[in-house]
């Protein structure tokens, strides 16, 4: 039997060229840290394109950014510090911790993060910067020569396509790679496999109605099921009400969790403002399980984000400037950031387990049970709970 599936995958990427010419008891984790500035990120996104559907990988963001980290002084390594919040003295044993959770056999679900640097043919890197990513990131170095920028184009996008699994084919144009001063292209990639805990069916999934951030109601296919879900109330500081759900993927260690505003009139854009990893973990102690059916769409989304104008607005702007940058740590040779992008792309369906199916089976009764249509804008965070990394979010408009 063909079995759906549900997949993420991301990938991000910085080209760096040549510069010639709420409150929690407990500290953040490392990877709350970065979610934390992804998220920032994906606020700024949003804000801008209210009525469209966004995809963002907060942790793809927060690892490119620690990739050049340990290349940068001066202003350009406190502005990164400060933007991640991470500690003066090198932060890089306790990211290669998370790298190592994150990725870890025993979340059942599959999360895989590759790492490159491809860097132009005979440019002298500093063999620290290096040796730092790999131990840390166990990211891997390639060579190319860039003055070739279609041939160098096309083996970055090979790349892209073997880690996404297919599901991004090209992220680099060659008219991104400037011929003579193009020195390195750092890369990051994510690719999530999760399984639902408890599986949606594919015979109850219906076309019903679900109405649009841009207020017109579409036909869309709702996947249905009657089971026990973790569900609460929330509501920012404005007040203004929300419903959180959690749907756990099989391997308990990673979750969805969706937001949608309680009052119909309420749009989507007044509760994003107010998500933060904090105000996530405050959802942890209002979620209570409850019997329901539950109603979602199938939907797959994709997005291109710059991320230069949301992470200069952020504080880290020096990277970007051929005059302030300061990356002595890569190479004696100038160079400053000039791209930064990310790409990703999330498909969701009626993937579970053949044992979360006898658990479904288990709990139908003959009362009639809550109904919850999650049948208007949402947001969807990927969290892997452990550390609390947030290792995808969107906002979904129109399925």
């Amino acid at each position: 039997m063909k079995m759906n599936r549900i997949s993420f995958v991301c990938l991000c990427v910085l080209v760096t060229v040549s510069g010639v010419g709420s409150v929690r008891p407990q500290a953040p984790s490392y990877g709350e840290r970065g979610s934390d500035l992804g998220i920032h990120v994906f606020r700024q996104v949003v804000h801008a394109k209210p009525l469209e559907n966004v995809v963002l990988s907060p942790h793809g963001v927060a690892s490119i950014l620690g990739m050049l980290l340990p290349g940068a002084d001066g202003d350009t390594r406190k502005q990164l510090l400060q933007a991640l919040r991470y500690k003066k003295n090198g932060p890089y044993k306790m990211l290669k911790k998370l790298h190592k959770s994150l990725t870890a056999r025993s979340n059942q679900d599959v999360v895989q993060i590759a790492n490159a640097l491809f860097t132009q043919k005979g440019f002298p890197i500093e063999k620290s910067f290096v040796e730092t990513n790999k131990a840390n990131f166990q990211c891997e170095s390639r060579s190319l020569d860039f003055s070739h920028s279609q041939a160098a184009a096309d083996e970055i996008n090979t790349w892209v396509n073997n880690k996404t699994k297919g599901h991004i084919h090209t992220l680099v144009k060659a008219d991104m790679l400037d011929p003579a001063l193009t020195r390195l292209v750092a890369l990051n990639a994510i690719y999530f496999k999760g399984l639902w805990k408890s599986r949606f069916q594919p015979e109850n999934t219906k076309m019903r109605a679900f109405h649009g951030g841009d207020g017109k109601v579409y036909m869309v296919p709702m996947m249905s099921q009657l089971s026990l879900f973790n569900m609460g109330m929330a509501s920012t500081p404005q007040g203004l009400k929300y419903r959180v759900i959690e749907l756990p993927y099989h391997g308990n260690t990673i979750s969805m969790l969706m937001a949608v505003p309680y009052e119909e009139s309420t749009p989507l854009s007044r509760v994003i403002p107010h998500i933060s990893t904090a105000t996530v973990h405050s959802w942890t102690k209002l979620l209570h399980g409850s019997r329901v059916r539950l109603l979602i769409p199938k939907f797959t989304a994709d997005a291109e984000v710059d991320l230069k104008a949301p992470l200069s607005a952020l504080g880290i702007t020096d990277m970007f400037r051929e005059d302030k940058a300061d990356f002595r740590h890569i190479s004696a040779e100038p160079l400053h950031v000039t791209k930064a992008l990310q790409k990703a792309k999330i498909i969701v369906n009626e993937d579970g387990t053949k044992a979360a199916a006898v658990t479904t089976a288990l709990l139908m009764a003959r009362s009639s049970p809550v109904w919850i249509s999650v049948d208007r804008p949402f947001l969807f965070l990927i969290r892997h709970n452990p550390t609390g990394t947030i290792l995808f979010m969107g906002q979904i408009n129109k399925p």
